[in-house]
């Protein structure tokens, strides 16, 4: 489609918490050219009989070069394999709705040109090239008797690297930058997935962090934090980090402390309900096991404590392996505390926020990029139905393209 007209569309007003009447959108060269005006003679009409539009969802925490729960088969594959699976998940989080997806470790800069080569039928992706650990930390693979150096971290299916010292730290910040990272991803905490990091470990110096949050800025954009604990998310928050991944164990105060510096969260609950569902038959030893259950416990309390101090959240799933199914669990998770509004936001206009494209996505307005879901239901009197794409969402539409289901034509 290079100009088209939809018709019978209803957009969701957020700030309104309710669905519009019925009007037009009209879409030229992939962006929305108008809203709300008569449809121009001789253009294609789809009418979408007053269903819902909304702007394409964006994930704002996701691994698509995760195609196992085992970590070290990732790594071990071929990159081409790597390549290959990741483009298959792809198309399926655009499937899912998703026509943004930013990429927390693992991606790189030919993922991003196959979508936009067309070679791949997928969402966009934000990427930050290789999130960063330290020896011993969060994406340290290496068993304790496994005395090996590192060899593996530049493998496509490698969702970090590991870089120590601060002249280490820079060089590899530049270097993904150079290569098409859109911001930089560090592991300042322990994790679920990693061997010998407990959740509460602290990861990273205070001046390694520094030299990313410079690099970083000094290329114009930011930092973002692999974090559980409260005192590890305090740190970051302090030391110049504006993304929060997970946040689990966040106090008040620190949640505070977080808002006042614009930071933004990224909360990724149904990571934790799947790992708890199915991680011990898909290999996850005792001891994360046990990890799941401290962060999980914790994680709806966690998200009235950054509802109440104002603290910004944006919409991210973190699912690896065969885990990607439970990706509609998150807005279930997410309704125990937000609003259908509040949780729509958190995958329109937050996550346009961290994606540095506000006006471009995430929103239906003119001039923004026609990129949208066609929806059974109104999401903002249920928002879960948006986690069962299959039987809600009757169409998605890219760039003005309609790359899953149907739309029927005017005649």
């Amino acid at each position: 489609m290079t100009d088209t007209v939809l018709v019978n569309a209803r957009l969701a007003d957020i700030e309104g918490k309710a669905l519009g009447p019925s009007t037009t959108v009209h879409l030229k060269d992939g962006r929305i050219a108008s809203i709300g005006q008569p449809a121009p003679e001789g253009i294609e009409q789809l009418d979408l009989g007053g269903r819902t539009l909304l702007p394409g969802l964006i994930d704002c925490h996701f691994h698509v070069v995760a195609h196992s729960l085992d970590l070290w088969s990732n790594v071990i594959a071929p990159d081409s394999l790597a390549a290959l699976r990741a483009a298959k998940i792809m198309e399926q989080l655009l499937t899912n709705g998703f026509t943004t997806v930013r990429d927390l470790g693992g991606a790189d800069i030919g993922l991003v040109r196959g979508v936009e080569d067309g070679l791949i039928d997928g969402p966009d992706l934000i990427i930050c090239g290789k999130g960063l650990s330290m020896t011993g930390g969060h994406t340290d693979l290496r068993q304790r008797t496994d005395i090996r150096p590192d060899a593996m971290g530049w493998r496509l299916g490698n969702m970090g690297v590991i870089v120590d010292g601060v002249d280490e730290v820079r060089r590899a910040c530049r270097k993904m930058l150079k290569e098409g990272a859109r911001f930089i991803k560090v592991m300042a905490n322990g994790g679920v997935a990693s061997p010998n990091d407990p959740i509460e470990s602290i990861q990273y110096s205070d001046a390694e962090i520094r030299a990313m949050v410079e690099e970083a800025e000094n290329a114009g954009t930011y930092v973002s934090a692999h974090v559980y604990h409260d005192d590890a998310i305090r740190r970051c928050v302090k030391l110049g980090v504006k993304s929060l991944e997970h946040c689990n164990l966040i106090s008040k105060e620190t949640a505070e402390l977080a808002a006042e510096a614009g930071c933004i969260a990224v909360p990724t609950l149904a990571a934790y309900e799947g790992l708890k569902l199915e991680g011990a038959a898909l290999g996850l030893g005792p001891a994360e096991q046990a990890k799941v259950d401290i962060v999980r416990d914790k994680g709806i309390e966690s998200l009235r404590i950054m509802r109440e101090a104002g603290l910004p959240m944006a919409f991210g799933t973190d699912l690896l392996g065969p885990l990607r199914k439970y990706g509609g669990l998150e807005f279930e998770l997410l309704a125990k505390v937000l609003s259908p509004a509040e949780i729509l936001a958190s995958a329109t206009t937050i996550g346009a926020r961290l994606c540095r494209q506000v006006g471009e996505i995430g929103v239906i307005a003119p001039g923004a990029r026609a990129n949208f879901i066609v929806v059974d239901g109104n999401p903002l009197d249920d928002i879960t139905l948006l986690g069962r794409p299959e039987e809600t969402v009757k169409a998605v539409i890219k760039n003005g393209r309609i790359v899953r289901g149907a739309v029927a034509e005017v005649h």
